[in-house]
């Protein structure tokens, strides 16, 4: 590694890894000016970038405008996976059943989310069994933006509003929905 990467690394690396190592995305649509920055740093640098993680353990993976970490995982941590992905299955079905065009770029409210939970019953039923411990609308809502911020899928545009802004990390989540469509179409072609 040549030293101008030494010079990037004193001044991203911690902040990336912090961003990333706790499992959330660095998105080219981010609000944030500074996540921005880290995104476009990564995007001059990927080989770089790429190398100097994959030394501590990380691999530094690209998709359609944001950036995230894998891991090789042991078998617990594999089945640990499995289970949020299931989680994270249920909160797109919802959020799709909630509005279709919800993704990338799609801004929304909370106060709206909620007034629709109550109008629709196929949203109620999905709610009861993501969230079944939460009893109010106001309270799934809030539950499911605090998972959608923290993975870095979402960022409130508009503190006055409350306006939120789907981030193009949210691609991730889509794609692996299309990766499992995928592989049950390929089964159901199997001939027995």
């Amino acid at each position: 590694v040549g030293s101008e990467m030494c010079i990037i690394d004193r001044k991203y690396t911690e902040e990336i890894f912090n961003t990333l190592s706790r499992g959330g995305f660095i998105s080219s649509n981010s609000i944030s000016a500074q996540v921005k920055r880290y995104y476009d740093v990564i995007e001059e640098d990927f080989p770089d970038y790429y190398e100097y993680y994959k030394g501590i353990g990380f691999y530094l993976e690209g998709g359609d405008g944001y950036y995230h970490f894998t891991r090789r995982e042991a078998k617990v941590d594999l089945e640990r996976k499995l289970e949020a992905a299931q989680r994270w299955i249920e909160y797109l079905s919802f959020l799709k059943t909630y509005h279709s065009a919800f993704g990338p770029g799609f801004l929304f409210r909370a106060a709206d989310i909620e007034i629709q939970i109550g109008c629709d019953l196929e949203l109620k039923e999905k709610v009861a069994k993501i969230f079944p411990d939460k009893k109010k609308h106001e309270e799934v809502v809030a539950k499911l933006i605090s998972e959608l911020e923290r993975m870095g899928f979402v960022e409130k545009e508009n503190e006055v509003d409350g306006t939120y802004k789907v981030l193009t990390a949210f691609h991730y989540m889509e794609e692996l929905i299309d990766c499992i469509t995928i592989s049950e179409e390929v089964q159901d072609e199997i001939p027995e």
